[in-house]
């Protein structure tokens, strides 16, 4: 290439070019690993609590489960499932939410009106209202391919007693850092 004096324009350095390509690599990398391996959010309200902070960032391991597909809320491959205790990320009704998983395909939920209304599920009593009772009461088992997602402040949760079981085609990740 030349000049306005007709000298040949030096071609760029290759520094620069090396630079610019793993600057480049650097960027496409970070996308790959934000979709599809390791996500960083803040946790908006108090339902995990004390356990996730309302305002505190967690990271998420989106390969917990499987791989996942991106911005659809469900798994291209997936490998495993959560466990009793997993603290997990799925989509609800366009939302990610973060709750615990408190039972499993499978687990055994009990029932009882005496003095107010509940569930055991694992040993641990939980408080229902009425309406959460009523809705709930006919399940004794959680459904294949379904958990029991639980907020640990269950005062201020909505959770799985509101809106049922939770698809394990809808989790997105395990909890990792708090």
């Amino acid at each position: 290439m030349q000049n306005t004096t007709g000298a040949a324009e030096p071609a760029p350095p290759k520094s620069t070019f090396l630079f610019l390509m793993c600057l480049s690599i650097g960027i496409a990398a970070g996308i790959v690993l934000k979709l599809f391996v390791l996500d960083i959010l803040r946790v908006s309200g108090s339902s995990m609590e004390p356990a996730v902070r309302d305002n505190s960032v967690v990271f998420v391991n989106k390969l917990a489960y499987g791989l996942v597909k991106p911005f659809h809320g469900s798994f291209l491959v997936q490998w495993g499932g959560p466990r009793v205790g997993d603290i997990v990320i799925f989509l609800h009704d366009d939302k990610f939410v973060i709750k615990r998983c408190a039972a499993v395909s499978g687990g055994r939920l009990d029932f009882s009106a005496d003095s107010g209304y509940s569930m055991d599920v694992g040993g641990e009593t939980v408080a229902l209202t009425e309406e959460q009772f009523n809705r709930m009461k006919s399940s004794s088992v959680v459904p294949d391919g379904y958990i029991l997602a639980l907020g640990d402040n269950r005062a201020e949760s909505v959770d799985s007693r509101n809106y049922g079981f939770v698809s394990v085609k809808n989790i997105t990740g395990k909890i990792i850092g708090k």
